[in-house]
C-alpha cells in the first residue's frame, strides 16, 4: 500500500516521544515519599516532650469493629456504624454515674477470629464480653460499666496474657496511618520469632490522642508486682520493637526514653512517676532532658535489653536488689476516693497503693537516728546537771 501524502511530499514522521522510564522517575520523583513526610523520617519525629500526655483514665474500653481501612475519620459520629456511634454515645450520657473514669477505643474486630465484631475488652479488668449489638448497648452499659457487675446475656470470659494496641487510624490523622502498620507487622515478626504467639496479642487501633507522637503504642501486662497496667509509649519505631518486648514484657519495666504515660495517673503523677524512676536507676537526665528520639537510642547504654541469643530473657540490672524498685507510684485520685470505698470491686479489678521508695526510707531513717542523737544528747546534758547540783 502507498504512504500516505499530503500532495506531492510524504508526512512528516511524528516525534520521537519521550523516553517511557525517564518520565516514569520523573513521576515518581514529583509524589512525596510518605515515610519521609508522614512517617518515622519526617522533621519533627522525637522534638516534644512524651511524658505526661496521657489524659486521666482508671478503665480502658476496647470494642472490636472492623478494621482500619474501613474506619471514618470519626467512628463515634458515624451513622453508618452505629455499634461505635451508640456505644460512645451511652458512656457519654451515663458518665456522671460511671464507677471508673473510661476511654473508649476502637480495635479490629473480624467475624472467625480470636476477636469478632462486637466484642469489647475491659483493662485492667482483663475481661472479654462476646458479641455485643447496637441492641445490648444501654444494657451493657447500665450494668457493666455503672452498677460495675456482670452482664446478665453474656458471661465475661478472663482473658491473659500481653496485649498491644498500635493507632493505624489513617483516615484521622496520615502520621498513624503510616506508621501503625509498619509497627503491626514488626511486632508479629518479633512476637512469632520469639515463640509468643500464644502470651501477646497486637492489634490496630483507632484514635487515641497525640497523633504528632506516632507512632503510639499502648501496651497492657502484668508489671513486676502481677498487677496488670497499662503504659502509653510515643515516637515509637520499629527498631523500638524488641526493646518493648524483652524490657517491658519480658522484664516488667518501663521504657522510659518512648513512654507517654500510664493508665490511673493524673498528668503530674506521670511527670513524677518518670522522675523517681530516673532517680532510683541513678539516671542524671532531668525530665525536661529526657530522650525521645527512639530511633537513636542505645537500649544497652541505658541498661536495656541484652538481645545476643534472641530468646525471651534480658540481662540483669546492675543496681543492687533493694533498688530495683520496678514498680510507678500511683498516689490515690481525689476524683475517684469517693468511689473506691464503695461497693465491694468486681473480679478482676486491680488495688494500686502508694509505696514507699528506697530513697524514701533511707531519708525517714536518716531523720530518726538525727532525732535520736539529739535526745540521747540532751538526756546526757540533764543528767549531768541533776548531778552537779546534787553535789
Amino acid at each position: 500500500m502507498a504512504s500516505p501524502t499530503q500532495g506531492d511530499a510524504p508526512l512528516a514522521a511524528p516525534a520521537p516521544a519521550a523516553d517511557a522510564t525517564d518520565a516514569a522517575f520523573a513521576a515518581a520523583a514529583a509524589v512525596p515519599d510518605p515515610g519521609a513526610e508522614f512517617g518515622f523520617q519526617r522533621p519533627e519525629l522525637g522534638k516534644e516532650k512524651l511524658v505526661g500526655t496521657v489524659g486521666f483514665h482508671e478503665r480502658h474500653v476496647f470494642l472490636c469493629y472492623k478494621g482500619p481501612d474501613l474506619w471514618p475519620s470519626h467512628l463515634e459520629a458515624s451513622e453508618s456504624d452505629r455499634l461505635p456511634r451508640l456505644l460512645a454515645a451511652a458512656i457519654k450520657a451515663r458518665k456522671p454515674n460511671l464507677k471508673k473514669t473510661i476511654k473508649l477505643t476502637i480495635c479490629e474486630g473480624e467475624d472467625g477470629t480470636e476477636s469478632s465484631n462486637g466484642d469489647v475488652l475491659i483493662f485492667p479488668d482483663m475481661i472479654r464480653y462476646k458479641g455485643l449489638t447496637h441492641f445490648d448497648v444501654d444494657n451493657f452499659v447500665e450494668e457493666v460499666l455503672v452498677k460495675d457487675i456482670d452482664w446478665l446475656p453474656r458471661s465475661p470470659e478472663p482473658m491473659s496474657g500481653s496485649y498491644i494496641f498500635v493507632c493505624s487510624h489513617g483516615s484521622r490523622d496520615k502520621r498513624c496511618g503510616v506508621c501503625g502498620p509498619a509497627l503491626i507487622k514488626r511486632f508479629k515478626e518479633e512476637i512469632n520469632e520469639l515463640g509468643l504467639d500464644d502470651q501477646v496479642a497486637v492489634s490496630a487501633c483507632s484514635h487515641v490522642g497525640g497523633h504528632k507522637y506516632a507512632g503510639n503504642v499502648i501496651i497492657f501486662s502484668s508489671d513486676a508486682k502481677g498487677e496488670v497496667t497499662g503504659h502509653w509509649y510515643g515516637y515509637v519505631v520499629p527498631d523500638d520493637v524488641p526493646v518493648l518486648l524483652h524490657k517491658h514484657i519480658g522484664q516488667g519495666e518501663v521504657v522510659d526514653h518512648l513512654w507517654r504515660g500510664q493508665m490511673g495517673l493524673s498528668v503530674e503523677q506521670q511527670k513524677r512517676a518518670l522522675e523517681l524512676r530516673n532517680m532510683v536507676n541513678g539516671g542524671e537526665e532531668s525530665l525536661e532532658e529526657t530522650r525521645t528520639d527512639g530511633a537513636s537510642f542505645n537500649p544497652a547504654a541505658a541498661g536495656g535489653c541484652c538481645q545476643g541469643n534472641g530468646g525471651f530473657t534480658c540481662c540483669q540490672t546492675d543496681l543492687p536488689k533493694e533498688k530495683q524498685d520496678k514498680s510507678i507510684i500511683a498516689e490515690q485520685n481525689p476524683k475517684s476516693s469517693d468511689k473506691e470505698g464503695g461497693a465491694g470491686s468486681k473480679k478482676g479489678d486491680t488495688k494500686t497503693c502508694p509505696v514507699p521508695i528506697w530513697f524514701e526510707t533511707w531519708e525517714r531513717a536518716d531523720t530518726y537516728a538525727a532525732l535520736a542523737v539529739v535526745a540521747a544528747a540532751a538526756a546526757v546534758l540533764v543528767s549531768f546537771r541533776i548531778y552537779k547540783n546534787l553535789n
